[in-house]
């Protein structure tokens, strides 16, 4: 299902897909890569531990905290935040230089991000992936298998204030059928490249 609000002009340059842990915005984040092949994807910095399928420069760029904070006084960051004692954040040199070469960018980061992406790039259009249920999202992250029970009810209690603020965004669209949420992200992507 896809809800949407005020489209703006065609072309946009830059695409954020916010959704809670869990609720498969990495996988339509990579759906919309494959049919997209010419759209940048920022990869975002993080102080956290790879998991054990992580690459480094693929899945994140795994750096210091130390690395990280000198990151932030010197304004490396477009948007940054500390999420369960982790850093993350996303280059802004890197949005600069994709936006102004003319390519159109993905990304895949939370609200909180998000609302510090709107202040320097208004334009951006936003896309906020929900889950059919809380009772399917913690379904979802159990099956995971990568979070304690204690770290699964934090990231619920995260999810429902993050699903509070969808109203922040241009597009909604609830992941309740895979193949469908990624049709929908697809035709949003479409209607503005």
């Amino acid at each position: 299902m896809m809800i949407s609000k005020g489209m703006t002009r065609s072309g946009g340059h830059l695409f954020i897909i916010s959704a809670p842990s869990g609720a498969g915005k990495t996988t339509l984040a990579k759906a919309v890569l494959e049919r997209h092949g010419d759209m940048l994807y920022s990869v975002s910095y993080t102080t956290r531990k790879p998991r054990a399928s992580e690459q480094d420069g693929a899945d994140y760029h795994f750096i210091s905290k130390q690395n990280f904070e000198a990151g932030i006084e010197t304004g490396q960051w477009a948007e940054w935040a500390e999420v369960y004692g982790n850093y993350y954040g996303t280059s802004d040199r890197f949005i600069v230089h994709g936006l102004s070469s003319g390519r159109d960018i993905l990304l895949d980061i939370d609200v909180q991000g998000t609302i510090q992406i709107l202040k320097k790039y208004p334009d951006s259009i936003t896309i906020f992936i929900l889950p059919p249920s809380i009772k399917i999202l913690r379904k979802r992250l159990e099956m995971r298998g990568t979070d304690s029970p204690q770290v699964i009810d934090r990231r619920l209690e995260y999810a429902r204030h993050e699903m509070a603020q969808k109203n922040l965004y241009r597009h909604v669209i609830v992941n309740d059928n895979l193949s469908k949420a990624i049709e929908d992200l697809n035709d949003i992507i479409k209607k503005y490249r």
